[in-house]
């Protein structure tokens, strides 16, 4: 069996939307807490959050997960940041780890089975491709490395992740919806 680490980035500000987004509720819990719990309900361990903009009204939202919070002084610099913050507290826990999965607290719709079955956005990343992932510029995410390595890639089908919330008319919208 595959020992699979989790990095979720949580550490940006949610300026369209005007508060942190990583804590609304959708379904009974903060779109951060599920995200959290779908991760370690997939069997993910470890889980690190990566904190940042808010940090400090999400740590209570994060306390009792199975996650350790990882602050990111350097989160205005972009995601790549917190990409690099994440698999340095992954890499540092001395696990061994088969492969690496980043996940974002804005897509609502992730659930434990999507996680179980993932290659893509949400994106997993084998030990193979750890170096790449330490290497990013600040201000890029992971998507290069998946162009690049497109020989590597699976993809499936999850209609789902084009929903994402950055603004209140779209978190409105999905509630709607559902």
């Amino acid at each position: 069996m595959l020992t699979v680490g989790a990095v979720i980035l949580a550490a940006g500000e949610s300026a369209r939307l005007g508060r942190p987004k990583q804590l609304i509720q959708f379904r009974g819990k903060s779109l951060l807490r599920r995200i959290i719990d779908a991760a370690d309900e997939a069997g993910c361990s470890p889980i690190a959050v990566v904190i940042g903009s808010d940090a400090k009204k999400m740590v209570p939202e994060l306390e009792g997960t199975a996650a350790d919070i990882v602050g990111n002084e350097n989160w205005r610099n972009g995601i790549g940041t917190s990409i690099r913050a994440g698999m340095q507290n992954l890499v540092e826990r001395g696990r061994d780890l088969d492969a690496v999965i980043l996940l974002v607290s804005d897509q609502p719709l992730v659930e434990k089975e999507l996680i179980e079955q993932t290659l893509g956005i949400p994106a997993i990343f084998g030990r193979a491709h750890f170096k790449d992932l330490f290497t990013l510029r600040d201000d890029s995410g992971a998507k290069s490395i998946i162009l690049s390595k497109r020989e590597c890639v699976v993809e499936f089908p999850f209609p789902q992740g084009e929903i994402d919330i950055d603004t209140l008319a779209d978190y409105e919208r999905l509630v709607a919806q559902l």
